[in-house]
């Protein structure tokens, strides 16, 4: 209606100024255009962005992972979901990050937080800088790397990365029995020692959290307070 409305009106002023007008209107299909100027040119296609068509897997080029997630979870299965579409496990996305960095990997992390899932990996490389490395969960590739210059130069974890006998690595493999790891992380200060603390998820949705010496590569269970207090921080994110 309206674009009838246009091309009535121009043609209309072209008539009281005495001259000509060309009246181009435009409708609500995406790309199309009429045209009056004594006769009709043809459509004209907008052509869309090909990557605005993209519905299946990210390209890793742009920074996202090949495993594309949904932002939430109807179900209330999100950490099940992810654990199962992860390719790659803490272990080889732990292997994957020393071959871009070599050094000690303190921490890593199934992460759904971006337009796929990936793993967030932090390593003490021996250059004696904190690097960030994000993985693909896929295929393992280097989606991203950066030197963290915000990481507080702490003495104690440094040490504590450094004469650990057991790496990220095998403390994933020691929890794995309980679950499917999706968080390994070295708290320095943990009652007064460094210990590994790895995150796991059962089948049925059950959630452990898991301390592993990072001497001996002992496995405990993490006492039920300190499960209770990642959870009230969690709350007040």
């Amino acid at each position: 209606m309206k674009r009838h409305l246009i091309i009535a009106t121009a043609a209309a002023a072209a008539l009281v100024a005495g001259g000509t007008v060309t009246a181009v209107a435009v409708s609500n299909d995406a790309g199309s255009a009429n045209a009056a100027s004594g006769g009709q040119l043809p459509a004209k296609t907008v052509a869309h962005d090909a990557g605005a068509q993209a519905s299946g897997t990210a390209q890793v080029q742009d920074g996202r992972s090949s495993i594309p997630m949904q932002d939430d979870d109807a179900n209330g299965q999100e950490e099940i979901r992810e654990a199962n579409a992860a390719k790659v496990n803490a272990p080889d996305a732990a292997a994957a990050a020393l071959k871009a960095v070599p050094g000690t990997v303190t921490g890593l992390d199934l992460d759904a937080d971006r337009p796929g899932l990936v793993w967030d990996a932090d390593v003490l490389g021996k250059d004696g800088k904190w690097h960030e490395i994000t993985l693909d969960a896929g295929n393992a590739r280097v989606l991203n790397q950066h030197v963290d210059h915000d990481e507080d130069d702490d003495a104690q974890e440094r040490a504590a990365a450094k004469s650990a006998r057991t790496d990220a690595a095998a403390a994933a493999r020691s929890a794995a029995s309980h679950g499917k790891v999706t968080s390994v992380e070295l708290d320095d200060d943990h009652r007064g020692k460094a210990v590994w603390e790895v995150e796991t998820i059962t089948k049925d949705g059950t959630e452990h959290k898991l301390l592993v010496d990072p001497q001996s590569g002992n496995v405990s269970a993490a006492p039920a307070h300190d499960t209770d207090d990642d959870d009230n921080d969690g709350a007040d994110d």
